[in-house]
């Protein structure tokens, strides 16, 4: 590993250091993220990892500073070595239901569901009044940037929202979810005054186009 990644690396591991070496009691760190608040098709989706503490994976970074091409190879890589890791997938009807912001929170809750080791401590990007099993909970602002285990989540997230996009895409071709994956690109909204909405787009968030 080169000494410049290296060195990014373990800034980025700087707040899972501290927590282990200033306490001795927690042995399992869970880093949480998500992927999808923003779209106007398809789910949010939120991932819970636990990594290794030893855990260098080069490369490892905010999952929207990574090619898609480079997120595939990391996705691979953190889910081999992940002690744990769960998925919390909130389609488009919970989300117009309960809104987006409470989606997220129920897709984190169901993430952690998956785990099969409970951690001791919880790092998650910037939500608060979240239901984490009882597990207490520390909310980083812009924690996929900042901390590893968000990072690695955030990799999971974002990879297994855009594999479900791919699928759609194949199903609903005429939107072009394999390029835009459900955002609000021009392309995007000028497919949906063309063609109307479809199963998966989110009502609550596509009233202006319709």
């Amino acid at each position: 590993m080169k000494e410049k990644e290296e060195l990014r690396l373990k800034k980025l591991k700087q707040i899972e250091e501290d927590i282990y070496s200033n306490n001795s009691n927690i042995n399992y760190i869970c880093g949480i993220d998500e992927a999808g608040r923003g779209p106007l098709a398809g789910p949010v989706v939120v991932a819970s990892v636990i990594m290794p503490k030893e855990s260098m994976i080069e490369g490892v970074n905010d999952s929207k500073k990574v090619s898609e091409k480079k997120r595939e190879e990391l996705y691979d890589k953190i889910t081999e070595e992940a002690i744990s890791y769960g998925v919390g997938i909130i389609d488009c009807e919970q989300i117009d239901e309960i809104n987006i912001l409470n989606a997220t929170k129920l897709g984190l809750t169901t993430s952690l569901k998956e785990l099969t080791i409970k951690p001791n401590l919880i790092l998650v990007d910037a939500l608060n009044k979240i239901d984490t099993l009882g597990i207490e909970y520390k909310s980083i602002i812009k924690g996929d940037a900042l901390c590893y285990s968000i990072s690695c989540a955030s990799i999971i997230a974002k990879v297994t929202r855009d594999r479900i996009m791919r699928q759609w895409d194949e199903i609903y071709p005429m939107y072009g979810f394999i390029n835009h994956k459900g955002y609000g690109t021009a392309s995007h909204i000028q497919a949906i005054k063309e063609y109307g909405l479809c199963p998966i787009h989110r009502r609550s968030f596509t009233k202006n186009f319709v």
